[in-house]
């Protein structure tokens, strides 16, 4: 057996000893040379996409299902794992790119290179044009009211500390109180824990219900004059509890208070309208979105975004320097100092295109239905724990579970699924420490599903599960 300590609660991990099992584990990928695959776009109008005729009519998780026409759009689901059809299950994490994205990327790279913003021959007004549109098709995507509202960021990490550091610093004073969840991603609770310890203001923790999904009931009871921002995500990445935001920023306003959402695990599964919302800020990360990793975004309202001061400073986001002092550009550029990650950004639009080709409320449709149907499959397995509401007609589920087994470790699940079986999902605490001491545990394993997922993928998940149970149980 061989012994690992892990950063998870110094828990010490026994792997099993795969050597005493009698499928191939040599850990070496096919080349991308050894599947047939060519890249097949969708051919849906964008008129189409958003007509009322759905693509995929009715409960059909088969065949013809969304999963089963977009699989051809994504290379990298056609390799084998140690001798096994890759079903890929990771997609909280980070979503796969269609060749369309990653032609976008070797498009800006091969024919027109350069700087944004700073050159007047070809090559840079080429650039420039494409990171702005891509710019627009960030604001279209999420209905912002214009292109202004959205500012390029590394990352939804990023995007969060510059609200942070730019309006939390500038507005917040001691006493008063930033309200958020247990559930929340590190990257909403850590920022926040920094700028209450510089300002003096307080942070107050929404607690979970007994059907384990955020208590918007406590929520409403916390907020007051004194609430001066609410930090919340749309989706969680480990309940799968999708919250009615909508009503929960109503009820900030109400008390004067401004709202940022963590769209992380919303923008690339359902459609998003942040006027309807009337959110203050939203932040949402390309590479769930099938776009490329280095990119994020910040939707913030416009006029808000002007009373700003920078987050960091260069070029770029000036208007005139001065030995003893600089004035500053307007929003966005304001909040992008230096060379942005320009190819990154047109290839997140690049992925905007694509799903907009197919239409958000189709993927979202879907994704129920093949969300439902992994819940209810995992849910039939002896010995298996799964975290978060349960589906019903009333109560809807994102298209992941957080599950353990008793008594095996996740990561000892997800080392066996990957290694003998093919199957990627994820194990830890995903970000979400707090959450995970909430519910008594260190860790979690996580299958996420995306719309080029199908049914099948499911079932030899099942299938593999219930083999690495059988496994493990076996030395008892």
């Amino acid at each position: 057996m061989i012994t690992t300590t892990t950063p998870m609660e110094g828990a010490i991990l026994k792997l099993p000893c795969l050597r005493s099992v009698s499928r191939n584990t040599n850990f070496t990928n096919r080349s991308s040379n050894s599947f047939p695959w060519r890249y097949r776009r969708l051919h849906i109008s964008a008129s189409a996409a958003s007509a009322s005729a759905p693509l995929v009519e009715g409960p059909k998780l088969g065949p013809g299902s969304l999963g089963h026409i977009t699989r051809s759009d994504f290379p990298i689901l056609h390799q084998e794992i140690n001798g096994l059809k890759l079903v890929y299950l990771d997609n909280a994490a980070t979503s796969q790119k269609p060749t369309a994205v990653i032609k976008a990327l070797q498009n800006y790279y091969e024919a027109y290179n350069s700087n944004v913003h700073r050159g007047i021959h070809y090559l840079s007004a080429k650039a420039t044009d494409e990171y702005e549109s891509a710019r627009q098709k960030v604001a279209n995507f999420i209905h912002a009211a214009e292109a202004r509202e959205i500012i390029f960021t590394r990352n939804a990490t990023e995007a969060i500390n510059l609200v942070a550091y730019s309006w939390g610093l500038s507005n917040l004073k001691p006493g008063d109180e930033i309200i958020t969840t247990i559930a929340e991603h590190h990257s909403a609770i850590v920022p926040w824990q920094i700028v209450a310890q510089k300002t003096g203001a307080v942070l107050r923790f929404v607690n979970l219900t007994e059907d384990e999904v955020p208590d918007v009931g406590q929520l409403r009871d916390f907020l007051s004059r004194s609430t001066k921002l609410l930090v919340m995500h749309h989706v969680s990445n480990m309940l799968a509890s999708v919250l009615p935001m909508d009503e929960v920023i109503s009820w900030a306003h109400d008390v004067g208070a401004k709202v940022l959402v963590d769209a992380c695990q919303s923008v690339p599964h359902m459609v998003v309208d942040v006027k309807n919302l009337d959110t203050d800020f939203l932040v949402g990360s390309s590479h769930k979105m099938c776009g490329p990793t280095g990119v994020g975004f910040l939707y913030g309202k416009s006029k808000i975004l002007s009373g700003m001061p920078p987050f960091l400073g260069g070029g770029e986001m000036i208007a005139d320097v001065y030995l003893d002092h600089s004035t500053y550009a307007e929003p966005p550029s304001r909040f992008e100092a230096g060379t942005p990650a320009i190819g990154e950004a047109i290839g997140l639009g690049a992925a905007i295109d694509y799903l907009s080709e197919i239409g958000m409320q189709q993927i979202h449709d879907y994704e129920m239905e093949l969300g439902n149907y992994l819940y209810d499959r995992l849910s039939s397995v002896s010995d298996v724990r799964i975290y978060g509401p349960a589906p019903s007609r009333t109560v809807k589920r994102a298209a992941l579970c957080s599950f353990n087994v008793k008594d095996v470790h996740p990561t000892d699940i997800a080392t066996f699924l990957d290694q003998q079986h093919g199957v990627a999902i994820r194990s830890g605490h995903h970000c979400a420490q707090p959450l995970h001491r909430h519910l008594g545990i260190s860790a979690s394993a996580r299958a996420s599903l995306h719309f080029y997922n199908t049914k099948d993928d499911v079932d030899r998940f099942i299938d593999a599960l219930k083999d690495t149970i059988n496994f493990f149980t076996s030395f008892k």
